[in-house]
């Protein structure tokens, strides 16, 4: 591990700065990126640490805002989404966390490491509708901070429900679900304390004068929607009050019609030049076809943001397992409520994720990597230290083959996965 004052020079390397990829070495000091010039001319130093990237390009990390848990060979690696429904577990190495919060936080922290072989080096660890009292023991134990060889850093929890329409409820459980009757009042009794939160995801629809998204807005904490019944009105309303994101387009909304888009419909309206709309897409080949996928990204390329939606049961094997209260079968590519044609989440990994996109879009390789690390970088406001190569940002890096696989990823200029 280098120390903090030294000067490591990736070398032999391709990088991606300023919307576009050029041969270029990178220079890394007290954890984050530097001007080599000053150095030279000013300093007169030279590197401390030279790293051979032996031609491969390197990339900011990648930042998923939302991600739901994991299973990685036997063993259970979770973070909020099944943590919140409690109850037993069985296809894998049975751990029950909604118990004991000590347990809570390490299955976050086994995410966090597990993330690191995917180039993910932030994240956003979300937590599906769940009763009252777990949203008050698990939103105050998860906190934000900074990633390191510990595992991915965690930019604040997305909270997606309970504020959702029943219609578009997905793999929610609809016995939780609630309204809005009371505003402000009604997240604050149901959540308990927001310091760690920093995405939630509402239907706007349930918030027509828009005072739920204005107060969220107020304290910093993005606004999302989703799994809603919401019309382009609707969504442009909520917008006007401060929404900034649109969770897993195309699912769990009114689709696409010619009189009435819906949602989806934003990714074409005009808005302020200081309101940037932004777009969760899940590209596992599942969620989306890619004919959807070409649409939306061609429609509001700066808006796509690249997300897993990943649950617990990723890495099971093909049948029916019980993950917490609900029974989950594994088809395929894909998780599905069991018995039915309900997705309940993706079992993709982030960087499965941008090759996909890449595949499917026709894009550049420029706006698949942007769309996994500039643009969710954005939409939660911390583009002067997280996903780009800007001089000054934090030394967050992938290094990356040809055909887009992680070869190492780095946090604070320290390589903490390598293939």
């Amino acid at each position: 591990m280098p120390s903090a004052s030294e000067i490591i020079r990736f070398r032999n390397c391709s990088i991606l700065r300023g919307h576009r990829i050029y041969k270029e070495d990178l220079w890394v000091r007290n954890k984050k990126i530097i001007d080599p010039e000053p150095l030279f001319y000013n300093e007169k130093a030279m590197a401390d640490i030279e790293v051979d990237c032996h031609g491969l390009l390197l990339a900011p990390g990648y930042i998923d805002v939302q991600i739901n848990g994991r299973v990685i060979g036997d063993r259970f690696y979770v973070n909020t989404c099944w943590v919140a429904m409690g109850g037993a577990l069985a296809g894998a190495v049975g751990v029950d966390f909604s118990e004991d919060m000590a347990n809570l936080r390490e299955g976050v922290d086994k995410v966090a490491k597990h993330l690191l072989s995917t180039g993910t080096t932030s994240f956003c660890p979300t937590m599906v509708t769940s009763d009252p009292d777990k949203y008050k023991q698990i939103v105050p134990a998860i906190k934000p901070r900074n990633g390191g060889s510990h595992g991915a850093g965690i930019l604040g929890l997305h909270l997606e429900g309970p504020f959702i329409a029943p219609e578009k409820k997905g793999a929610h459980q609809q016995h939780l679900i609630r309204n809005l009757d009371r505003g402000i009042q009604d997240l604050e009794e149901t959540y308990g304390a927001l310091d760690n939160v920093a995405l939630v995801t509402l239907a706007p629809e349930l918030d027509p004068e828009g005072t739920v998204t204005k107060s969220l807005v107020q304290r910093g904490i993005r606004v999302s929607m989703g799994h809603s019944v919401g019309t382009l009105s609707d969504g442009k309303q909520a917008v006007h009050n401060g929404a900034t994101f649109i969770t897993h387009l195309f699912n769990a909304m009114l689709p696409f019609h010619h009189r009435d888009p819906g949602l989806v419909g934003l990714l074409t309206t005009d808005f302020p030049k200081d309101c940037q709309l932004f777009f969760g897409m899940i590209c596992d080949n599942i969620h989306t076809h890619p004919a959807a996928l070409r649409i939306a990204q061609r429609s509001h390329p700066s808006g796509l943001v690249l997300v897993t939606d990943a649950m617990s049961a990723m890495g099971m094997p093909q049948g029916i397992h019980h993950l917490s209260q609900l029974q989950v079968e594994i088809r395929g590519q894909a998780a599905y409520l069991a018995s039915t044609n309900t997705l309940a989440g993706s079992i993709a990994t982030m960087d499965a994720c941008v090759r996909n996109f890449y595949a499917a879009s026709g894009c550049t390789l420029v706006e698949a990597l942007e769309a996994a690390t500039l643009h969710p970088a954005q939409l939660m406001g911390i583009t002067n230290i997280k996903g780009t190569l800007d001089y000054g940002t934090d030394a967050d890096l992938v290094l990356l083959d040809s055909d887009l696989n992680v070869v190492r990823t780095y946090i604070d200029g320290e390589c903490v996965w390598s293939k």
